[in-house]
């Protein structure tokens, strides 16, 4: 499932492949896109931001994607016949000489001015991955910022969150408009990690900051060596390696848009009713 994390490691692979490269093939597969050439452009890297994609090209032009629940970029050498991706899953193909960049079942897709990027993406909160969110180092991406914040982003992102009132606080995590690249994933470990209850009032949780650090921790670590096995996600009924509760699964949010969230009734005690 893609999260913040996914959409880092992607960015990565895409750079080594395509970054500083220029394009021989370019085929946007996407209705109102489909006109758009960009062979002959000077890749010049894909930014992350949240579960969004920022690819640059060196004629102010950027191409972004996100890939939904389903979506992925991979990677494919030239001059292999899958290159050729004829697949109907198809959305997008960018390739050099070298290497050729297929997205299978994007979710969104746009062709936009770089400058746009920020009245693109402006509605969203900090990047809880982004070097400049919190004092622990992130990773540095070339080229000019999505948003440029006055404050560090974990500051940011903690003024939205005590705009949230009682919303509860796995709700207030899921919210892009708060923070982005946390999902479900990362919600239920962070808020098991700090033994918050998913549905505790975000007005009543103390150490926001250090929940927001928790999963800003997660995420990095699953950056670097993949994501581990997990505590709650997904274990539902099984034993908790930390009390010997079972795991449960709730809903949070209003239907039909609400999610997934998993917890241990043993542990997660703070802010429970």
């Amino acid at each position: 499932m893609p999260e913040g994390d996914v959409l880092r490691r992607t960015a990565a692979h895409l750079d080594r492949a395509l970054a500083g490269r220029r394009l021989v093939r370019a085929d946007l597969r996407w209705p109102t896109a489909a006109t758009v050439d960009l062979r002959g452009r000077t890749v010049l890297g894909t930014r992350p931001y949240g579960k969004h994609l920022l690819t640059r090209f060196d004629d102010g032009r950027t191409l972004h994607t996100h890939l939904r629940m389903d979506g992925t970029w991979r990677l494919v050498p030239s001059t292999q016949q899958r290159a050729a991706a004829r697949s109907p899953q198809v959305r997008a193909v960018l390739g050099d000489e070298r290497w050729t960049a297929v997205g299978y079942q994007l979710g969104m897709l746009d062709v936009v001015p770089t400058s746009a990027e920020r009245a693109l993406l402006g509605h969203l909160g900090p990047d809880v991955l982004d070097g400049d969110f919190d004092t622990t180092p992130g990773v540095p991406w070339a080229g000019p910022p999505v948003l440029d914040l006055p404050t560090p982003g974990i500051d940011e992102a903690l003024r939205r969150w005590s705009a949230q009132g009682a919303r509860p606080v796995a709700e207030v995590l899921l919210d892009q408009r708060v923070v982005v690249g946390i999902g479900t994933i990362f919600t239920a470990e962070s808020l098991f990690a700090r033994g918050w209850w998913p549905w505790a009032p975000a007005d009543a949780v103390t150490d926001a900051d250090e929940v927001l650090r928790a999963a800003r921790a997660l995420l990095r670590a699953s950056v670097a060596t993949g994501r581990p096995e997990a505590a709650v996600y997904g274990r539902e009924g099984r034993t908790c390696s930390r009390c010997g509760a079972r795991v449960a699964r709730g809903d949070v949010g209003a239907p039909p848009t609400q999610r997934q969230v998993y917890w241990c009734p043993g542990c997660q005690v703070r802010g429970r009713v």
